[in-house]
């Protein structure tokens, strides 16, 4: 097998399962290029917060947004530190988009067809060439059915508000751990009962509970599950 042979790896699962600290961890260590395709989404959201399509209930202009869509452009630069950042229309936006404020907007954005359309034609320019780690909702069900690797995350709710609301107080915000639960439960119901793109896990997508993992132990499940694809393709 040639050393340079490259596959698509596809990482979903439910929101705060630490798929993106997985993600980056494999593409770092691989030498991939690493995509947030939530990021994308939150970008989004921000870009109608910002432009004033959003309102203050979550509702969103609609007909204006499809006019606007396809001059929404996310990208990832790699800054300094070999970390990769979030621009939306050539701003980094990366601290902008973390905020749960943000992560809700992106659940009610996600939802529309045009948006989900718009976000995978560039994810699909993302990953032309393989060499890719992305992870999300879709991804190995709509985005990249035919990624080598598919692996699905799940996590107990408590554990995964629990890890959030920790980070979340890290960066100083303010907000309650029942908050933060029940975002997490609202979150799971929005992206598993939305009509475009559920949260679906593929049927051929390992699966992996992460909710008393220890992160070595992560860490090699993941490298052992990327080797043993990487050796048949």
């Amino acid at each position: 097998m040639s050393k340079q042979k490259k596959i698509i790896v596809a990482i979903d699962g439910f929101s705060s399962c630490g798929k993106s600290t997985i993600a980056k961890a494999l593409a770092k260590e691989v030498g991939y290029t690493y995509i947030d395709t939530g990021a994308m989404y939150r970008a989004v959201a921000l870009y109608c917060m910002q432009e004033g399509l959003m309102d203050e209930q979550w509702q969103i202009n609609q007909d204006e947004l499809s006019k606007r869509i396809d001059k929404i452009a996310v990208v990832f630069k790699t800054n300094s530190q070999g970390v990769s950042e979030t621009y939306l229309n050539g701003v980094n936006v990366e601290q902008q988009i973390r905020s749960l404020h943000a992560a809700t907007g992106a659940s009610k954005v996600s939802q529309l067809r045009m948006v989900r359309q718009a976000m995978v034609k560039q994810q699909h320019l993302m990953g032309k060439d393989k060499g890719i780690v992305m992870d999300g909702r879709d991804i190995g069900t709509v985005v990249f059915p035919q990624a080598e690797l598919k692996i699905f995350l799940t996590a107990l709710p408590e554990i995964r508000a629990k890890r959030r609301f920790d980070e979340l107080q890290a960066k100083g915000e303010t907000i309650s751990f029942d908050e933060v639960l029940k975002n997490t439960i609202e979150r799971d119901k929005n992206d598993m009962s939305r009509t475009e793109s559920p949260l679906l896990k593929a049927d051929d997508a390992l699966l992996l509970d992460n909710s008393y993992l220890l992160p070595e132990q992560q860490t090699k499940w993941i490298r052992d599950a990327f080797n043993k694809v990487l050796e048949s393709v």
